[in-house]
């Protein structure tokens, strides 16, 4: 019965209006063509794939004309349309359903089909197009990562190459360099040699170099491309998904709003003994409370945030002291790096348990203003889970980036927390390599800890968990001797919890790729190579870990579109205040072309020291070793631009100070415009629809207002026909029981079972 259905549908189906959809010949056109030969062997084998010439006329789903539905859709058996679990034995079935999920487990939900693309439309089909469009969405942004990967290892190799052709660093390096460094903590401290800081300046190269400046401008233009690319993506779907004239219909109220409404109407009618029914809602005033704990609880969790990234700094500092009253020479050579790894491993374990805190926080607080439609509260629950991750995952960085070193003071008159502890300063390579440090550890650990063994690990603990407690645990071996039906296997999968999840950690990812990556140019391969597991990675959870979602239609990613426009908008301002303030670009150019004897680097290193005097040191701040080097030290060396102390001014803020700086505010204001002119630029260059979509979409409009014209002539035509029959009747009676048909053209508007959100035009 099921085969004779399908082949009814089917049969039915080649009735309904078609039109060719004619091919360019020009020359973009063959190109195009070209290329989609050579990249064949990268799509699955499945249908969707082949190219088609011919198209169903179709017209917008409405529910004012829901009546004229002919038949309804069939498409998978409705007897189970909600859940599902994969299953091998069911190959020589005639399910719909069961043929669609083996092809999407071969196809799509297999890690040997990695390099391939995804089965798009195989999706859509069987989950709807809401998740159809996440991994769409999430394909497109994998494969614009690979040129911003290219471009990264580029940057990073000329780093590695033209190392040894710094001069700032040979100078470091330099064995006849015995300039004495002012102690970085009080007391235990020592003085040190500026040689000793060789291999950090070394490293600082590679990621501190003219190429950077460029890829942080190549990156702004790709996030713009990117966005453009995606719309243009997504309105090609919109077209091949028949979804160009669908619009969100109004959502019913939620059950937990209608209660609250409720409970206000039998309050209002206590109090006036008023028997009449009004319609009520829910007012600004009566959200008011919600909204102020709303307010106090965000501002709460982000201080829990702040608070916690002070005490990463005192644990810096406390283990810095400690280390170096440490016995052992390894340990007081190594201080730097233990104390760099092993603060930003205790940021990843801490972000790691408050982004779970703060989903939980954030859903109860969406919880408490009782949003009115499922839309509505899907969107406070998103800004407010995505504001309190983002704060907990770029807090550590942001710190590092712009405030550590900056509030520290100068030897003699230091800056101190709780009178005690010294705040932090950087290496003298800056505190760009301290920043590659946290930002590499936090992103890889999120990627592999979080993205990827939670979402293995978890679902199964979970089906572990359910199946132990339920009565199958008890008589495993009686039920393994029958054949279960397919709810009760399925009874044993994770509930589907939303795209939420899986949208955010990809938001999150795409702000490490683009906030902060002046600072690690190798964040897009490596977000890259996590993406590729991560896409068949989903693929497998959503195929034999979850039950079956129910399918949604969507025409686009909702407000995820807009936080991605934020997040690249805020991440050319970010890479502007990197460049211009972490790095030591602008010093290094300020010195070359205003300070610099022979238009060289030669002496930058001296010229970013200033002097201190060791007998101006605080009671009591001065090293416990004076003689460590042997000798007694007067003048000690201190990374900064003040006047030395034999000067009028002593220690105050040199005009090279403030030359460096307006020289930073104004690359901030001149980078920050050019590249935002530039990502107009692209925007405007760049039509939001692609043009063979526009002419057809054009084409189909003109063909539906022809049948449209015929369908009125043809009811005019019925009507005269009818008219003239009734007068020939009355006048031959004879003729009562005979009845001649004229001819009729009839329209019948009905749901396609290829496509369920608009009716087809049937003649």
């Amino acid at each position: 019965q099921k085969r004779e259905h399908i082949s009814l549908i089917l049969a039915f189906l080649h009735w309904f209006p078609v039109y060719e959809v004619k091919q360019s010949n020009s020359i973009v056109e063959k190109i195009s063509t070209l290329i989609s030969k050579i990249l064949e062997p990268l799509h699955p084998h499945v249908e969707e794939h082949q190219p088609k010439n011919i198209k169903h006329l179709s017209h917008t789903f409405s529910r004012e004309k829901q009546h004229l539905d002919v038949f309804n859709t069939f498409y998978c058996q409705l007897t189970y349309f909600s859940t599902h679990t994969l299953t091998h034995t069911h190959a020589h079935t005639y399910n719909i359903c069961e043929y669609l999920l083996q092809l999407l487990y071969e196809e799509w939900a297999n890690y040997s089909v990695f390099y391939k693309y995804q089965p798009i439309g195989l999706v859509r089909k069987y989950f709807g197009e809401k998740i159809g469009l996440y991994f769409a969405w999430l394909g497109l942004y994998t494969q614009m990562l690979i040129p911003a990967s290219l471009v990264g290892v580029i940057v990073f190799l000329y780093g590695c190459a033209t190392v040894d052709d710094n001069i700032p660093s040979m100078e470091i390096c330099h064995p006849r360099n015995n300039i004495t460094m002012c102690p970085l903590c009080d007391r235990v401290c020592s003085y040190w040699k500026l040689s000793t800081a060789c291999g950090t300046a070394r490293a600082s190269h590679l990621f501190d170099n003219p190429a950077t400046v460029f890829f942080s401008i190549f990156m702004a233009l790709w996030a713009a491309m990117f966005m453009e690319h995606w719309k243009r993506r997504q309105m090609r779907l919109n077209y091949e998904w028949d979804l160009t004239g669908f619009e969100d219909e109004e959502d019913h109220p939620r059950a937990e709003y209608e209660f609250k409404v409720m409970q206000k109407s039998l309050r209002k009618r206590q109090k006036s003994q008023d028997k009449v029914n009004t319609i009520e809602k829910l007012t600004f005033q009566d959200r008011l409370p919600a909204y102020m704990t709303n307010i106090v609880m965000m501002l709460l969790m982000i201080g829990v945030t702040f608070a916690i990234v002070f005490g990463v700094i005192l644990y810096r500092i406390s283990t810095k002291a400690a280390l170096h009253m440490s016995s052992s020479l390894i340990t007081r050579n190594h201080v730097q790096l233990t104390v760099k790894t092993t603060a930003a491993i205790i940021n990843l374990v801490v972000i790691l348990i408050l982004d779970e805190v703060y989903g939980a926080v954030a859903r109860w607080l969406t919880v408490l203003e009782a949003p009115k439609t499922d839309k509505s509260f899907e969107e406070r629950l998103i800004f407010k889970t995505f504001i309190l991750k983002f704060v907990n995952a770029f807090s550590p960085i942001i710190y590092i980036a712009f405030f550590r070193g900056r509030l520290v003071g100068r030897p003699g008159s230091y800056l101190y927390v709780f009178d005690s502890y010294r705040m932090e300063e950087c290496a003298h390579g800056g505190c760009l390599m301290e920043l590659c440090i946290q930002l590499s550890i936090t992103m890889l650990g999120k990627q592999l800890i979080q993205n990827n063994l939670f979402e293995i690990g978890i679902p199964k603990l979970k089906k572990l968990i359910r199946y132990i407690r339920s009565k199958q645990g008890a008589f495993q071996e009686e039920e393994r001797q029958k054949k279960l039906t397919r709810y009760e296997t399925d009874h044993f999968l994770e509930p589907f919890g939303g795209l939420t999840p899986e949208y955010m950690e990809m938001i999150i990812q795409f702000g490490f790729v683009t906030l902060f990556v002046a600072s690690f140019p190798l964040a897009p391969l490596f977000a890259l190579l996590n993406n590729i597991i991560e896409i068949r990675l989903d693929a497998k959870k959503f195929v034999t870990e979850l039950r079956r979602p129910v399918a949604a239609r969507a025409k686009d990613i909702g407000i995820w579109y807009n936080i991605l426009r934020g997040v690249a908008k805020v991440a050319v301002i970010i890479n502007a205040f990197v460049i211009s303030f972490t790095s030591d670009f602008i010093p290094r150019m300020v010195y070359q072309y205003m300070y610099s004897p022979d238009g060289s680097m030669h002496g930058f290193v001296n010229h970013t020291l200033s002097y201190f005097n060791v007998s101006h040191f605080q009671d009591g701040k001065e090293p416990m070793d004076p003689s460590h080097f042997g000798y007694p030290v007067v003048i000690c060396r201190y990374k900064d631009y003040r006047e030395p102390p034999w000067s009028n001014t002593p220690y105050e803020l040199s005009k090279e100070f403030w030359a460096v700086l307006a020289v930073r505010l104004a690359f901030v204001i001149v980078f920050q415009n050019v590249v935002m002119l530039m990502n107009d630029i692209v925007d405007w260059l760049i039509p939001d629809i692609p043009k063979d979509i526009s002419l057809q979409i054009h084409k189909e409009k003109i063909l539906l207002v022809e049948l449209f014209m015929k369908e009125e002539q043809g009811k005019s035509y019925i009507i005269d026909s009818s008219t003239s029959a009734d007068g020939k009747e009355n006048c031959s009676k004879h003729n009562n029981n005979s009845k001649v048909a004229p001819p009729r053209a009839q329209m019948v508007m009905s749901h396609s079972s290829r496509h369920p959100n608009r009716f087809i035009l049937l003649r």
